[in-house]
């Protein structure tokens, strides 16, 4: 590619935009961010340190202490938190929870701004998230909002988790799903809204190679409208 491209996937909890955006990755050539596990370690980090995620000048003092990195293997990207790779720990339904009231925090929203501004201004990348068309790469050549019904999104989820081997109900992975996304949405800063040119997907009735093939079709037509 002679031109840097760069797209934004954004959308509710567990509407698939990380799995999008990994197939995409692949298909185009492109570096994949996953923003949300920044946020998500940063919750496991406060949720570690025994401190209500609500707190938020108690989550601020904890900020300076947590180094961040998001290392690319074979088998994906993964999360390393003050050292140790977090990767799975930062999936649980009680960490996604801690994720969504800190990221309602300024100060931890500032912390994680730069890191991830840096990232996407390194090349042909993909970052999903939940404002990364809004905020982080609000010039993105194409910005696609992934959305599903809860409970489609709380039933992916919990079939992932069961995989895993976690003890978790359909109910409690539903309960979780409503909650971030009521916090997510009305936050003051930053809330999880669509760009005003992004382009909606509704995945409800899709799987994921179906996903793939409409989000590519979208993908190609914006790109040649554009260049």
């Amino acid at each position: 590619m002679n031109q840097k491209i760069r797209i934004a996937i954004d959308g509710p909890s567990g509407s698939g935009k990380s799995t999008l955006a990994k197939k995409i990755a692949r298909e185009m050539g492109l570096v994949y961010v996953d923003t949300g596990a920044l946020y998500r370690a940063v919750g496991l980090y406060v949720k570690r340190a025994g401190v209500d995620p609500s707190a938020g000048l108690q989550v601020t003092a904890l900020l300076p202490q947590i180094q961040l990195q998001l290392r690319y293997t074979d088998g994906g990207q993964r999360v390393i938190l003050n050292g140790e790779d977090v990767s799975e720990l930062i999936r649980t339904p009680e960490v996604t929870v801690y994720a969504s009231t800190v990221s309602a925090n300024p100060s931890v929203r500032k912390f994680l701004l730069e890191i991830q501004k840096k990232m996407a201004g390194e090349g042909n990348v993909i970052m999903d998230g939940r404002d990364i068309g809004t905020v982080i790469m609000p010039d993105a050549d194409v910005k696609l909002f992934l959305e599903a019904s809860p409970a489609k999104r709380a039933h992916r989820r919990y079939l992932e988790m069961v995989e895993k081997g976690e003890k978790v109900t359909e109910e409690e992975v539903l309960a979780a799903v409503i909650q971030r996304d009521k916090a997510d949405s009305s936050r003051e800063i930053a809330p999880a809204v669509p760009a005003d040119d992004a382009i909606f997907v509704d995945n409800s009735g899709l799987d994921a190679e179906q996903t793939l093939v409409k989000a590519m079709e979208i993908i190609g037509e914006k790109l040649r409208r554009t260049r």
